[in-house]
């Protein structure tokens, strides 16, 4: 479904199996941001063809971590014409304990070569420059992608509508979450897209949000 500008949202929206939102974003850019599970991709590629996205058109899959929910379905896109991105320390942590909770699911790794591995900083996807802002305490490599120019954020698990991702994963932290979420909040935002649950839009609904979250569930983290 199209949101806005050439912001395209993909709710996961089942009660009974797990898997994320997903996003697109059009234009020049091409981007899509966490497939979920693999098994679910070809939904997803059939919702985005609904909105005249064909998969041939996508030149880049940016993961805002490695669980499964998230990153296993970067395994369908060709990786000799497609840029798969996953921040340097989720490379890393992916080799090891974020490799191992695959099997604690009971589901496979994917089988991938992260080619796109991303840094902390301005990140030039098309015409347009995004700024990936590191984002630990959901997983130790969990991004934020952040377009300036709309004012908007792809917060993977970070921060949810009145909740926060949880830190009870191999590699999650508490108090590294508070801080990325602190981090957030300092942006200039009228829309946030997390992996999860529903989007947040408006300056007001998003500052609100924060707050709610500051207020009520830090001291619990």
């Amino acid at each position: 479904m199209r949101l806005k500008n050439d912001i395209y949202v993909y709710e996961w929206t089942s009660p009974f199996e797990n898997n994320c939102n997903s996003y697109y974003i059009g234009g020049d850019v091409q981007a899509l941001v966490d497939p979920g599970l693999t098994g679910f991709v070809p939904n997803l590629l059939e919702q985005m063809e609904a909105d005249g996205i064909k998969k041939e058109e996508i030149r880049y899959v940016i993961n805002t971590h490695s669980h499964p929910d998230h990153f296993q379905g970067s395994e369908v896109f060709d990786q000799e014409k497609v840029k798969v991105g996953l921040h340097t320390k989720e490379i890393e942590f992916l080799k090891g304990d974020g490799g191992e909770l695959y099997s604690l699911f009971g589901i496979n790794a994917p089988r991938i070569n992260v080619n796109f591995p991303m840094e902390e900083g301005d990140l030039a996807l098309g015409d347009q420059i995004f700024k990936i802002i590191l984002a630990p305490g959901h997983s130790p490599g969990s991004i934020g992608l952040y377009w300036p120019e709309q004012k908007t954020l792809f917060c993977g698990d970070v921060i949810f509508d009145q909740s926060v991702g949880r830190t009870d994963f191999p590699g999650g932290s508490g108090n590294l979450l508070k801080k990325s979420i602190l981090n957030f909040s300092k942006l200039d935002l009228e829309l946030i897209l997390p992996g999860h649950m529903g989007i947040i839009s408006g300056k007001s609904s998003v500052q609100n949000n924060f707050n709610l979250i500051i207020k009520g569930i830090f001291p619990y983290i």
